[in-house]
């Protein structure tokens, strides 16, 4: 959408004389006070008034001082807070008729007639109701005295929008709800704790998550640390589970294994509805096999902390979406819920949402658990199966035998992450009945014939690595051709899957021109893009991205936490990145930055100059402390130093400055919950494409592919993962500066630019559309598996 049309755009829906009010209510979730801030922010800069309702609905109810205006000011450093800083609390006096009236009365009383709730499907519920009763409330308020006519004419339209804050990630129709992300991190955090010392002392340990009627954070916490075995509500274990479940711990242990990790959702239960707790499943564990056995109940450590870079992205997408819908919303509009499928912003009806929410937890209660697995969505479906191929060995006599070797390696620098993605492909390769080989040290291990076969064993516990467990090199292919070709023969390679970042499509390349003149190229030749710098063309997202964007986010908040209590100062922050600016771009977002210099958007000394009276005027109201961040090569002239000395000199008297190159710590450290999901999906999912383009090509007694679909990168598209012949992305490739041509992420820049406080024009082309919630997405839910 042209900038003309943008400006167009906030005129139409301009907020200039609109109340919105904003609530947070039931449980807190991580990432609330983020979407607290974007809705502040948004609404304040599309004109409108903003009140903050403290307590939820119980302050709605209350009015006084529960129903403030909100300042710009009023939200800032809340963006690294967990929980929520207006309150949260369940309220029985707004299920009665007496309570919604009351807060009918403080919401006309302060001209409010937009209710921006953040939480469960409860509090959206309440929400609805309100809205359908609002116009029967104003009535009887009239009847009372309490309004006249003219106030009820004037506010005759509740509108509601809802965002969902559940860490449990137990609302249908939204991949992922704002808290679900954090929680991960806190449960994988004390994973890889507990993991440390049930190796020394060769224990068994039994962890409690939380989920009373949603196993979402067990199966994926399962999936991401390798857990021997997971209990969740909405697929009960089978009879006789109980003998199966010691059977796997023992045969773990005889494998060479110490330790054995089992994970239990809260509200686990077996086939005929009886509760499975730890401590069943621990005393289990005890009398069976006589192993050291101790639980670990998680409990509200998991609603806590800082929240992760990805929650505090979800949360002020949908904040500012939020605003966006509420503007747009007519006296007939339903009541819609924001969320993310895929990148991409939604909108949703309220009530379908609810109602297929509802109908998990029925199915549930009737026993109907294939279908309450099918209603929780493809990406639980998909969780679940990845889950069950990778954790439970099919014993050698049940396998497929096809003869069929397949290489993996990885390409490039290390990415968290890429020791997960081996792990799935060598765990799927084996399930499809291939032999597997790790490739040591890229191409330069290649042709020096570093090839070992690998078993289901071998990369037990490698999940939570980080870096590159099989070592990783820059080295090219095409000075090595004949000797990689040679060791190809040798060990009868008949596909190859490279796990890497730019080095490995330009690998993928060379090895695709190879095949006119080595044959042993033309085979199935997959690439799954891992960096943290996500400057791989084909896709929106990298393994590894994730992992630094949180490593930059924390490092952040430290930094500016270091300046509480001084005087006012600016930071300076360099990102890694090469040309590509998303680490800087998305990791400034998700910091709450006031500017990000990067490559892709040109800057001159009137912007560098522009920037610092910004941060002048800022600072005069009162905030403390400045965040610039700058890509590595955004500029050659205006380097770091350069814009660091500049901003020292021109805000002399006002702030002071200070620098960081945060250099290499962006690329090391454990995967975090996203990585490891993302890198354990896609790869299974490359694995079951090699089998299929394997049993394709094979002819005559060989396998023989050199079509374009042959050479593939997998990669997430918008909602859906895509193999795309590597050969076609060549055309949207900026190969001087390693970048894809066009980038999704560099949408999100004016959000960054409006929440920090710049008139800017905003591109509303790519905002949520309202939708339905359909069952079957066959293409574009499997971006749900991303997750």
């Amino acid at each position: 959408m042209a900038q003309t049309d943008n400006k167009k755009f906030f005129e139409n829906l301009t907020g200039a004389g609109k109340a919105i009010a904003v609530l947070t209510s039931g449980g807190d979730a991580q990432g609330m006070n983020a979407a607290v801030r974007a809705v502040v922010r948004m609404g304040i800069y599309v004109g409108a008034k903003v009140y903050f309702v403290h307590e939820g609905y119980q302050g709605m109810v209350d009015g006084g001082d529960n129903i403030k205006e909100a300042t710009w000011e009023s939200v800032s450093s809340m963006l690294q807070m967990g929980g929520t800083v207006i309150g949260s609390a369940r309220c029985k006096d707004f299920r009665t008729h007496e309570g919604r009236l009351k807060a009918a009365h403080n919401l006309v009383q302060r001209g409010i007639t937009n209710l921006c709730v953040i939480g469960g499907d409860g509090s959206l519920t309440g929400a609805n109701l309100f809205r359908e009763e609002w116009s029967g409330l104003l009535a009887e308020l009239v009847q009372q005295s309490l309004i006249d006519e003219e106030a009820a004419q004037k506010y005759s339209a509740l509108h509601i929008v809802g965002m969902v804050g559940s860490i449990d990630n137990d609302f249908c129709g939204t991949d992922m709800t704002i808290g679900t992300d954090s929680a991960l991190h806190r449960i994988i955090e004390v994973v890889d704790a507990i993991m440390t010392t049930a190796q020394s002392h060769q224990r068994t340990f039994v962890l409690e998550v939380m989920g009373r009627h949603c196993g979402y954070l067990a199966l994926v916490s399962a999936l991401a640390c390798g857990a021997d075995w997971v209990l969740i509500p909405e697929m009960p274990p089978e009879d006789g589970w109980e003998e199966k479940m010691c059977q796997k711990l023992s045969a773990t242990r005889s494998r060479g294994s110490r330790l054995n990790i089992i994970i239990v959702a809260e509200g686990a239960i077996d086939r005929h509805g009886k509760a499975i707790t730890s401590s069943i499943v621990k005393d289990l564990v005890v009398q069976c096999l006589g192993f050291d056995t101790r639980v670990t109940i998680l409990g509200h450590v998991q609603r806590g902390g800082t929240p992760s870079a990805f929650d505090r992205i979800l949360a002020s997408r949908m904040g500012v979406e939020a605003v966006l819908a509420l503007l747009e919303t007519t006296a007939n509009t339903a009541a819609c819920v924001v969320s993310l499928r895929g990148n991409q912003s939604v909108r949703l009806p309220l009530m379908e949402c609810v109602q297929m929410t509802q109908e998990v937890q029925k199915a549930m209660d009737e026993k109907r658990f294939e279908e309450a697995v099918r209603l929780r969505g493809r990406s639980f479906e998909n969780n679940l199966k990845t889950y069950k191929l990778l954790a439970h060995r099919k014993p050698e006599s049940e396998l497929p035998h096809s003869n069929f070797n397949v290489a993996v390696l990885n390409v490039g620098a290390p990415a968290a992450g890429m020791n997960a993605a081996v792990r799935s492909a060598v765990r799927v390769g084996i399930s499809e009945g291939h032999k597997m080989f790790a490739v040591s040290d890229g191409f330069e291990g290649f042709y020096k014939g570093q090839i070992k076969e690998v078993n289901w064993a071998d990369v037990g516990g490698w999940t939570g690595q980080g870096g590159s467990l099989l070592g990783t090199k820059r080295t090219l292919p095409a000075k090595h051709i004949e000797k990689i070709a040679e060791q190809m023969r040798q060990y009868n390679i008949n596909a190859l899957l490279m796990i890497g970042g730019f080095e490995a499509l330009e690998c993928l390349l060379q090895l695709c021109e190879a095949r006119s003149s080595y044959e042993e190229f033309c085979v199935p030749l997959c690439m799954l893009p891992a960096t943290i710098s996500n400057n791989v063309p084909g896709t929106d997202l990298s393994i590894g991205a994730d992992t630094a964007l949180n490593a930059i986010v924390e490092t952040c908040d430290r930094i500016k936490q270091s300046a509480s209590g001084t005087k006012r100062r600016v930071f300076i922050i360099e990102t890694m990145g090469g040309y590509c600016g998303y680490l800087a771009s998305v990791g400034g977002l998700a910091a709450g930055a006031d500017a990000a210099y990067i490559f892709e958007e040109p800057f001159d000394i009137r912007d560098l100059q522009s920037n610092v009276e910004h941060l002048t005027e800022k600072m005069k109201t009162g905030i403390q402390r400045g965040l610039i961040l700058r890509n590595e090569n955004s500029n050659e002239n205006y380097t770091t130093d350069f814009i660091y000395q500049l901003y020292s000199e021109e805000g002399r008297g006002v702030f002071d400055c200070r620098k960081n190159v945060l250099g290499h710590m962006q690329q090391g450290g454990s995967p975090s919950p996203f990585d490891r999901n993302f890198g354990t999906k896609i790869a299974a999912k490359a694995m079951q494409w090699i089998t299929k383009k394997l049993s394709e090509s094979y002819r005559q007694g060989r396998v023989f592919a050199n079509t374009e679909d042959s050479a593939c990168l997998l990669g997430m598209r918008r909602r859906a993962m895509v193999f795309q012949p590597v050969v076609q992305l060549k055309d949207e490739t900026d190969f001087i500066h390693r970048t894809p041509k066009e980038q999704w992420w560099l949408k999100l820049r004016p959000l960054m630019k409006i929440l920090a406080k710049y008139k800017t024009s905003y591109d509303v082309s790519d905002s949520g559309q309202l939708e339905h919630v359909v069952l079957s997405r066959p293409k574009e839910s499997e971006a749900m598996a991303a997750i």
